[in-house]
């Protein structure tokens, strides 16, 4: 059936807007993308939309006719919950869906609204995410969790809390430019070393904000956009997706995470591609050391070198692989149901030319996505391609 192609992108600005609904956010995204693919609602055949905790946060299940109905669509619509993979998932099983010849358009995307919650609400919903008997019952939360997954990598490779700061700094300053961005400032490496602990050894500038927010794909088959004379530039050429078991304590590993090099390997595969010819990427860097574990979990990078490539200049816009040139969720910000979608929306953007840091890019061709859940229990892998 040939490669799904993605052939517009749409993106509400990411922050605090605790006023705005899910709905309402994942409209705007939603129209902004057929607007920018050039195709009508009317042509859309499936709405796959993600979310994480609209029961608690909306007081509102059964979201998907909710999406569809938002931009107008008369179509079949899923509600996809894979805790911060959500989107990706829900990207997952659009490619799928037009893999398979069963839709030719489809419209997939994903909003989350947290800011409404109390700190405390809002850290209890995102515990969902964690094994609620083994992990959440005793006092564990995402920073702690993470927290003693930094310690493991230090503990087994080397590595401090300067090299953390190297990816955060990295990060806000790819963000700077990022008109859909939370924190659209720069911070220097004394910044994050002399914030306040959130969970030793993570510090404030080592973990994403709390986020509103949405994002929207179109993506269409090859029929479709020659039908249509749809001059698309970006195509979804694989597709992979990995899980591990929930709890920490019940893993292999501290400091490798299977679950994304499953992921990889299996979008690898179906791209007829390897690590080596991925040219830039967006990873899910929920905590500074997430990053890591990702690049090297994905082959990017070998076990216990991942932590110094920030600091090496490797990951920077003009190092060999620039990483979450959108500046990721620790600067873009992290709505954790619409992330996965916006990873997408980001790359899009880069190798097509028209996002804030596609100069840095130009000659590039392949580029990769990678969406997890919890502490990586989840994980959904996307390559993306562009023909120069």
């Amino acid at each position: 059936m040939g490669h799904p192609q993605v052939a517009g992108v749409g993106l509400t600005h990411f922050g605090k807007h605790p006023e705005r609904t899910t709905r309402d956010m994942f409209a705007e995204a939603g129209l902004t993308a057929l607007d920018d693919a050039g195709v009508d609602s009317d042509d859309i055949e499936s709405v796959f939309y993600g979310n994480f905790i609209g029961e608690v946060s909306e007081d509102q299940g059964h979201m998907g006719p909710i999406s569809a109905e938002a931009l107008g669509i008369d179509a079949p619509a899923t509600r996809i919950e894979s805790a911060c993979a959500s989107s990706g998932v829900a990207v997952r099983e659009a490619v799928k869906n037009v893999r398979s010849g069963e839709s030719d358009a489809v419209i997939v995307g994903g909003a989350e609204r947290m800011n409404n919650l109390g700190t405390a609400e809002t850290t209890a919903s995102l515990a969902l995410a964690a094994d609620d008997l083994y992990e959440v019952r005793v006092g564990m939360t995402f920073p702690g969790a993470y927290a003693l997954m930094a310690d493991a990598y230090f503990e087994e490779y080397g590595g401090s809390r300067e090299d953390l700061a190297y990816i955060a700094q990295k990060n806000h300053a790819n963000a700077v430019d990022n008109e859909f961005a939370q924190f659209q400032y720069e911070i220097d490496i004394d910044d994050a070393l002399d914030a306040p602990p959130v969970a030793e050894p993570l510090h404030l500038y080592d973990a994403c904000p709390v986020t509103d927010g949405a994002a929207a794909a179109v993506i269409v088959s090859e029929e479709y956009a020659a039908n249509n004379n749809l001059d698309i530039d970006v195509r979804v050429t694989g597709s992979g997706q990995g899980s591990d078991n929930l709890a920490l304590q019940d893993r292999e590993y501290l400091t490798q995470t299977p679950a994304a090099t499953n992921a990889a390997n299996e979008a690898f595969d179906d791209a007829t591609i390897g690590p080596a010819d991925v040219d830039l990427a967006e990873v899910h860097d929920c905590f500074t050391i997430a990053e890591v574990l990702a690049l090297e979990s994905m082959g990017i990078f070998d076990h216990g070198d991942g932590i110094n490539a920030a600091r090496r200049g490797d990951t920077l816009p003009e190092g060999d692989i620039p990483v979450n040139l959108s500046g990721g969720l620790k600067a873009k910000g992290h709505p954790v149901g619409a992330t996965g979608a916006a990873q997408i929306a980001e790359m899009t953007r880069l190798l097509r030319g028209d996002h804030h840091n596609s100069e840095y890019v130009s000659d590039s061709s392949v580029g990769i996505t990678h969406n997890a859940g919890g502490t990586v229990a989840s994980t959904v892998v996307h390559v993306l391609e562009v023909d120069q």
